[in-house]
């Protein structure tokens, strides 16, 4: 199945109602890994940048999860692209200790 990967930029200062959606974006992205539709997912520690992996047949497929994510309303600057190589340590036998 094809992977995307998608940049996007957070706001600079976070209202109270982006702060209440925090706990239901978290849920919705921890079921979204659970199903492996989100290979990975990952905000810069300035809280500034994010980087989603996404498994689907299409970019419009992987933009209509993104634009599923209860904080969705608030990213900016999103970029998606189709990925060609996608290696991780995830995807590799665990090395072998004769010990």
């Amino acid at each position: 199945m094809p992977k995307f990967i998608v940049t996007l930029s957070l706001p600079p200062h976070f209202s109270e109602d982006f702060i209440e959606l925090i706990p239901s974006h978290r849920a919705h992205v921890s079921q979204l890994l659970d199903e492996s539709v989100l290979e990975n997912y990952a905000i810069s520690a300035d809280y500034r940048h994010g980087w989603l992996t996404i498994n689907g047949e299409t970019e419009a497929e992987a933009r209509a999860v993104l634009e599923q994510l209860p904080l969705y309303p608030y990213f900016w600057q999103i970029e998606v692209h189709e990925l060609f190589v996608f290696d991780s340590n995830t995807f590799r036998f665990p090395r072998i200790s004769l010990n």
